[in-house]
């Protein structure tokens, strides 16, 4: 469509020199009156470019140009006619949101230049109602996202403080690791709902002090393959889905739930299965206190390059123990995380 331009004229004279002029260059359409134009509209559009006379038998041009936005709404539309006077240009311009007003005769290095400038136009136009759209697009996915946080919030308030404190070791530590800007939102939005399954976990095996038994510790491990299932059909622009459903795999293979081993586990689920075991060796749990950051720490980095990605938790580890990053909690408020940047 960005090429594609319509010229309505009811002197097939003035059609005939349009055409010498811009065929092979342009997608060229021509009609002879404004009906024809309408009929054009509707078969060969949407248009890029229209432009049309205003005196012609029938419906004029004035007429073609208002009714053709509702054809063809984005089309930059202009006049090329023999009557150029100021009453039919503001009529043109109030009537057809005209983009210029061309007199008869117009040379070919004017129609050059209006043709070019109305398609400069055009992109402009277009390039700002995509950038609309992804903002809207933008804003539906984080509600989307909210909306499953909320859902784990208001049932296991435990998971919901996991899930954040996740989420931002996550991220700083796929920041320090250099990924792109793109791929670290969407590690953002799959971190800050990847315990989403456990809304099919009764809560009663979430919150029980002491020891699970193995049954109910299976079920529990359901809960990325439940995650994913919820997640799936939503259309993201980033695999969160996938992440959600890999981030308990493990290098070599005896992770769960798919068994998955080495670069088969994309980065993102990698990055945030360190993140995920460290906030959770660290922070206090219904059925045991707390280790502590140290013994964290100690855990992931004695398994580095078989269990967790090497890369990931040499970065958090210096995150930590270089004071950028820190995990907080407070008693009575459950899992607390600070960023602490370094200029």
């Amino acid at each position: 469509m960005a090429d594609k331009i319509l010229f309505v004229d009811d002197d097939q004279k003035i059609l005939s020199s349009v055409r010498r002029l811009l065929e092979g260059r342009f997608e060229l359409h021509t009609a002879g009156g404004g009906d024809e134009g309408l009929q054009v509209l509707h078969e060969k559009g949407p248009f890029a470019v229209i432009v049309s006379d205003i005196k012609m038998p029938g419906m004029d041009g004035l007429e073609f140009l208002a009714r053709s936005r509702d054809v063809s709404p984005d089309s930059v539309r202009m006049v090329l006619t023999g009557y150029a006077n100021l009453e039919n240009a503001v009529d043109a311009v109030n009537s057809g949101y005209v983009f210029r007003f061309l007199a008869k005769p117009c040379s070919g290095e004017n129609l050059d230049n209006a043709i070019a400038a109305a398609l400069a136009q055009f992109t402009m136009l277009r390039d700002r109602a995509e950038m609309q759209t992804l903002r809207r697009l933008k804003d539906a996915m984080e509600g989307i996202i909210t909306g499953f946080v909320n859902l784990v919030e208001a049932r296991d308030p435990y998971t919901a403080g996991h899930q954040r404190s996740v989420t931002l070791l996550s991220v700083a530590i796929a920041e320090s690791m250099g990924l792109e800007p793109d791929r670290i939102r969407g590690l953002r939005f799959a971190s800050s709902v990847h315990d989403i399954g456990k809304v099919y976990v009764p809560a009663e095996f979430l919150n029980r002090p002491g020891r699970l038994t193995d049954v109910e510790f299976a079920i529990i491990k359901t809960h990325p393959q439940v995650g994913f299932d919820i997640l799936d059909p939503v259309d993201f622009p980033w695999p969160v889905s996938t992440i959600v459903h890999q981030h308990h795999e493990r290098l070599d293979g005896t992770g769960y739930p798919l068994g998955l081993s080495g670069d088969d586990i994309l980065l993102e689920a990698r990055i945030m299965a360190v993140a995920d075991v460290v906030d959770a060796i660290s922070s206090h749990r219904p059925y045991r206190p707390g280790h502590g950051v140290a013994k964290a720490l100690q855990e992931v980095e004695s398994k580095a390059g078989d269990f967790y990605d090497a890369d990931a938790v040499a970065v958090c580890l210096d995150l930590f123990r270089n004071e950028k990053f820190t995990l907080d909690f407070k008693a009575g408020e459950g899992p607390r995380c600070e960023w602490l940047r370094c200029e």
